[in-house]
Parts: structure tokens; sequence; C-alpha cells
């Protein structure tokens, strides 16, 4: 069989014969063969030779061999997959010359950091961060408005943004190259991972783009990597190159979370292992509890602490470049808003205590709650009354003012007088001097709410206008104070109470948040509101300054911002919800750039060939480990090349399947809005599961065919694959690179017989 460690070798080690057709092994049998009648001096401290005895982490002298006599990085192969991924990623970087897909949003989020603006978004801010960085690195200014896709860039200098994020996406292959070498020690099956990935016009695409997913994917790699590269340190236990790896995996692990929360699936496949790795150290009767113990200590520093340290600096660092006042301001409380050059809390001074006569705005105690809202669009038919809208607005709006008058006078020449708890209001929307009212109808989103609507004509309406303001904790006689006292208001007709639900209407309510009349009672961050701005002139101003949160303050209620955003991110009318079936059978992409046969048109799709593949090629690996499991639970005789590929196959193919499905099945149980692009970091543990399993299924043909056949066929088979992934990238390369001219049903066109599925959309 191909891939022996030697020819003639009098002693074959098991190990060795796991190796299959690899280099690195042969320099090793061959120092064996001519020390065989030396005693060879071990590399580090004897143990009982016996091959039950087991090593400073729980593994045998079998596997101390595998670990360390074998470790070797083919050079040539490694520079070349390096090679081609920088040429396939950097190859027409800058076309199209325009905005595409979701770079409005991350391009536009770079330009912020470079103009120090605060703003919003769901994820976390390491990606945006480093996007910024790169424009700025290479130029560009932060001047271009990113407003949609298709907008020119002409002098804007957007090379480099694009240009970092490729070059991120680079290193995948590589990556995927050193992760399957250490996991298989093939360099066949490494060079089948980075291959399939390299030629994969899904993620040349997403790679050559302004976007988060090369960031990401970039630190999940590279956490992947760094473990498996520490788990070959277990022989040499705290050794510089055991921290090195330990404490690179902690950076990755807090680099994958600090660009989206998908990096929690990669710290839970980490955390995994670690478990793992620590069971067996305590099952390692040679190590003693101090010494279990200092392994502990040390897992906990450079795999919880120091990337919570790392987690936590990303935010620091945030928040210090976003000091000045921006979109973002709204979805944050009004003692967070204070702390924003710019904004109008920040240095402020207003009246403290509230009073009738005074103008104020009204924000919702929820996290992204919003502030109370009214405009001139009226509830569409069926929805209630057809009267005056009431929402919540997420941003600083002319609409969200209001003017607090007595119940029953509309005179303020008197001198003002305080408004405390239990006293009755009514508030008069500024733009549109309609009331605050509510009734009997039921609210449009929330049935067993009532609905909040704008009534009367230049302040005048009827009894369904008053509210009596309750000062949360307080007693009457309390009065209200702007920014610290939280207060609910109550419907003096109905008795429910005023609520932000937090659903998003539909278009007719310009997509903002339902506020409703509650008739339930219980005190909740959706029923309280504290009043922020506050205008009065016959009253003191005080300053807010004593007002700014602290950074753990902050940093809490981003995370909440930002959960709460994540879980509302809901399909709008006729948007369509990518399924998580539909990713692993490329059953649709996404469109990046144009729509019709005049424009430059780029979809991402993953290359057919190789995505079905992989999809074949999870069910290989679970036919073959299960295999592998019979034979091994009956007993079977097998030799040591077979009992090899049954440990690459049940360790290293079962990491990267536990990786796979820590990264896919978690999307079924979302709520929220899923895209196609979703599934690719699921599909990098995919795709190298594809080449350990092809590898390991090729190198085992002998089961069935003589010595001779199994030769070609292990030959052949690399070549098919080889050939079929290079033949497929050729098909496909367009949808990566542009297309021009008439779409793929047209027989014309340059993509025509390739839309293989009605589903792909070029």
């Amino acid at each position: 069989m191909e891939g022996r460690c030697g020819e003639g070798s009098h002693t074959q080690s098991p190990s060795c014969a796991a190796v299959r057709s690899r280099k690195p092994c042969m320099d090793t049998v061959k120092h064996r063969e001519k020390a065989s009648s030396t005693k060879t001096e071990p590399r580090r401290a004897p143990r009982p030779s016996s091959s039950d005895t087991r090593g400073l982490n729980g593994t045998s002298t079998e596997k101390r061999l595998r670990y360390s006599d074998c470790d070797y990085t083919p050079l040539c192969p490694l520079l070349s997959v390096a090679a081609l991924s920088l040429c396939t990623r950097f190859y027409r970087i800058t076309e199209p010359p325009h905005v595409c897909w979701d770079e409005t949003h991350f391009g536009k989020m770079g330009s912020y950091y470079i103009n120090r603006t605060f703003f919003f978004d769901v994820h976390p801010p390491l990606g945006k961060m480093l996007i910024g960085l790169a424009g700025y690195l290479t130029g560009y200014d932060g001047t271009f408005p990113f407003i949609k896709p298709g907008d020119k860039y002409e002098h804007h200098n957007y090379w480099g943004m694009r240009g970092f994020c490729a070059v991120l996406g680079s290193c995948l292959p590589p990556f995927a190259f050193l992760v399957v070498l250490e996991l298989s020690h093939s360099t066949p099956a490494a060079l089948i991972t980075a291959s399939l990935l390299i030629f994969d016009t899904g993620y040349i695409t997403l790679s050559q783009y302004i976007l988060l997913d090369p960031i990401l994917m970039f630190f999940i790699m590279g956490a992947v990597l760094s473990m498996v590269k520490f788990n070959r340190q277990r022989l040499r236990p705290f050794s510089w190159s055991w921290w090195l790896w330990l404490l690179l995996t902690g950076v990755n692990l807090s680099g994958s979370l600090g660009v989206k929360f998908v990096g929690l699936f990669n710290i839970l496949l980490v955390g995994i292992n670690t478990a793992w790795d620590l069971w067996r150290l305590l099952g390692d009767l040679h190590l003693s509890l101090v010494d279990f113990m200092k392994h502990l200590i040390a897992r906990i520093f450079g795999l919880i602490m120091l990337p919570l340290f790392l987690y936590t600096t990303i935010f620091a660092v945030h928040f210090v470049i976003l000091n000045r006042s921006g979109p973002g301001d709204g979805f944050f409380s009004s003692a967070f808003q204070s702390r924003l050059i710019g904004n109008n809390l920040h240095n402020a001074t207003m009246p403290e205590y509230l009073a009738y006569g005074s103008i104020i705005t009204l924000k919702n105690l929820r996290i992204a709650g919003g502030y109370l809202h009214s405009h001139w669009h009226l509830y569409p038919e069926g929805v209630g009354a057809h009267q005056q809208q009431v929402t919540a607005y997420l941003h600083k709006d002319y609409n969200n003012l209001w003017l607090v008058k007595r119940p029953n006078s509309d005179d303020f020449t008197w001198n003002p007088e305080l408004i405390r708890h239990g006293d009755i209001i009514r508030l008069e929307h500024k733009e549109t001097t309609r009331n605050l009212h509510s009734h009997l109808h039921e609210a449009p989103l929330t049935k067993k709410h009532l609905q909040v609507t704008g009534y009367g004509i230049n302040g005048t309406g009827d009894p369904n206008d008053l509210w009596q303001v309750e000062v949360c904790g307080g007693k009457k006689g309390d009065p209200v104070k702007v920014l610290r006292s939280k207060v609910r208001l109550l419907h003096r007709s109905t008795g429910c109470v005023l609520y932000s639900s937090g659903k998003t209407l539909p278009k007719w309510g310009w997509e903002q948040v339902e506020v409703t009349c509650s008739p339930y009672l219980k005190e909740t961050p959706n029923s309280q509101w504290n009043i922020e701005d506050h205008i009065n002139p016959k009253l003191p101003n005080i300053s807010l300054h004593v007002l700014k949160p602290s950074f753990l303050e902050i940093l809490l209620e981003s995370h909440i911002v930002m959960i709460r955003g994540n879980s509302g991110l809901k399909p709008k009318d006729n948007e369509i919800n990518s399924k998580p079936w539909h990713w692993p059978i490329n059953y649709q992409g996404l469109r990046f750039s144009g729509v019709n046969e005049t424009e430059y048109r780029v979809y991402l799709l993953g290359n057919p060939v190789i995505w079905w593949l992989n999809l074949f090629s999870l069910g290989l690996f679970v036919v073959m480990v299960s295999l592998c499991c019979v034979a091994l639970q009956r007993g079977a005789k097998l030799g040591g090349t077979r009992k090899a590929h049954c440990q690459v196959l049940m360790e290293g193919g079962g990491l990267l399947f536990l990786g796979w499905l820590l990264h896919y099945l978690p999307f079924y149980t979302m709520g929220r809005i899923l895209y196609y692009h979703h599934y690719f970091p699921a599909m990098l543990f995919s795709s190298m599961l594809t080449g350990l399993t092809l590898d390991t299924f090729l190198q085992n043909a002998d089961l069935l065919f003589s010595p001779a056949v199994s030769k070609y066929i292990l030959r052949g088979g690399q070549i098919v694959l080889l050939v079929g992934i290079l033949h497929s990238f050729y098909l496909f390369h367009p949808l990566s690179y542009g297309m021009n001219g008439p779409l793929a049903h047209d027989p014309t066109s340059s993509m025509a017989g390739l839309r293989w599925l009605d589903s792909w959309e070029f």
C-alpha cells in the first residue's frame, strides 16, 4: 500500500504506518534503521516502555511516537496553497467599483470609526474597527456615504478595505491545510482540503468585499489551528511552544467573538476539547494532583481570563474611539448618551424637575425601547381606530417632542407648577397638536393590549386623553426628576399603562416600534419611561455631568442592546428568509451586485461540485466511523495501519464533525432572519472533514482490491478529485469575478446550461 514509512524496515511502528505517503516519517524510519543496533537517546524524560503506559496527559507510547517523531510541515505544498489562495482572492479585487451588498453597512461603519461617530450594530465591534483601521492606513478619509448598493466609489480609496478582507480570506486555505495535516498526518488530505477552499466560488466572493465574514472565519480557523497545535504539545507541558499555542488559542477566541457572536460556537468547540483533555490528564496516574492543578490553572488563564480581558479591551477601545454623537444614540439610555460629544445631553443643563408647560421627550426604559413618537400618518383601515399613529422611534427626531398640559387648562402664564406622583396630565404632540389617547380598541400587534393614538385638534380632545403620572418607588407628592425618575403613565379611563411592546410594525407603521396600553400593571422596563429632553424657560437648570455611567455599565448595556437587536432581526415584507436546510445543498445564493443583463453581476454561490462533494463526504464519514467502531468493538484484528486510520477518523474527523455540528445546528433554533452566508463557518469544518475522509477512504482501497489495483485507485481518485475541482471552478468562476450580458436562461449567456437548480438566480 502507498505511503509506508520505509521499505525493508525491520521494525515498523504503527504510528508511522498511520502516516501514509508522508515524507516526514521517512527520515525517522531511516534514522531508526541506521540506529537499530544502538540505543536511541529519548527526546524527554523516559517513561516505562509498555504500550499501556500513559504519558504526561494520558497518551500511550504509540501516540507519543506519532506526535513527536512525525512533526513536519511540507513547505512547498504549503507555499503553493498560500500563493494560489492569494491569487484567487486578489484577482479583480477592485471590480466592481461600486458598493456591493453589505458593503453599504460595514464600509459605512468603517467610516464611522475614522470619523469617531457613534453608531449601533448587532455585532461586537472588532471587525468594523479593523475595517476602519485598514481604510485609514491605506488613505481612505471616511467621507464616502455608503448609502446603497450600486453607488460608485469614484475617487474614494476603497481598495484598502477590500484588500484587508482579501488577505484574511486568503489565510483560510493555508490554515485548513495545516489543521488537516495535524489531524491526519497526510499531505494529500491537507491538499484536498486546501483545494476545496481555494477554488470555491463562495469563499472567493466573501473574501473580496468589505464584509465581516472573512475576518470572522480568519479568527475561527486561527483558533482551531492553535488548538490542534496545542494538542500536539502534550509531551512538552509548560514549554514555550506549549504556552505559545495555548495563548494564541485564547487570542483567536477573543477575536472570533469580538467580530460576531457566532464566535461562541467556536468557544464551545475549544471548551469541549479542553474538558476532554483535562479529563484524560486526571486519569494519568503518573501526574500528581498538584501538576494537574497547574494544567487547569494554565488553561483557565489562557482560554478564559485572557480572552475575556482582550474582549473587554476591544470594547474599551471602541468606546474611546466613538466618542461623538451619531445615528446609534437613540438605541441607548439617556445616561449612556450623556458621554457622547455633540449629543444634546453631553455636558448639558436642563431643569431638574418636571412641570406643567414643559416640552419633553419620553424614552422607554426597555433597551432599544425607543422614544414616544407620533407623526401625521394614520392607522390603516381595519387596524383599530383610523386615528393618528403613536409609536416608539429609536432615533432622535422633532416628532418625539410632547407638551405637558394640565387636564383642563392650557394657561401657562402662572408660575410653573411641578408635576408630582399621582398628578393628572395631558400630553400634546408638539408637531401635530394631537393628544396622547387610548380607548377600547385592540392594539395592532399585541392583541390583548389597547390601541394608543393621537386624537383631537389643537390640543382639544376628550377624557380618554388623561393620564396619571406614577413615579416608580415614589409616594404621593414626590416630584418627577428629569432622567433619574422612572415614570409610568396610567390611562385614567381604562386603567391600562403606556407600554412599548418591542414589536416592529409593518411598513404602514414605518417599521417603528409598537406602543400600546397594557392592562397588565406589573412594573417592567416596557412600561417605564424617563424624561430625557426637558425645555422649560421658567425653571432653573442643573448640569447632567453627574449622570455619566461607568465603563462596566455601558459594557453591560451595549451587550443587552446587541442581543435584543439580533433577536429583533425579522424578515421584512416580501423578503426571502433562507432556511438552514437550504445551505448544505447549495439551494440558493445571494445577489451581491446587479440583477439584469445590463448590469455587472456578482452572485454569492458555492461551487456546486465542491458543496455536493462535502455533503456526500459527511455521509461517508458517518458510515466509515460506524464501521470502525463496530470493528473495534467486535475485536477485529486490524493491522497497525488500519488502526491508525480508525484513530484518525475517530479523533481528527470527530473533532471536525463536532465543529460542523456546533456551527450549523444552532441556526435551527434561531428566530431571527437567516442568510445563506451564515453557513460558511460550518462549511470550513465540512471541507476539512471532506479532505480527511476522502483521503482515508482512498488509502483503504486495498480492503477490496489487490495492492497493485489499490495503488492506481489511490492515484486515480486523487487526480479525478483535482480535475473535477479545477473544471468546476473554470465553469463557475464568473459568479465571483463578475458576469456581463444575458442571464443564464439565455442560450447566448456565458453561464448557459450552468443553472442546475431553478432556485439559482444568476
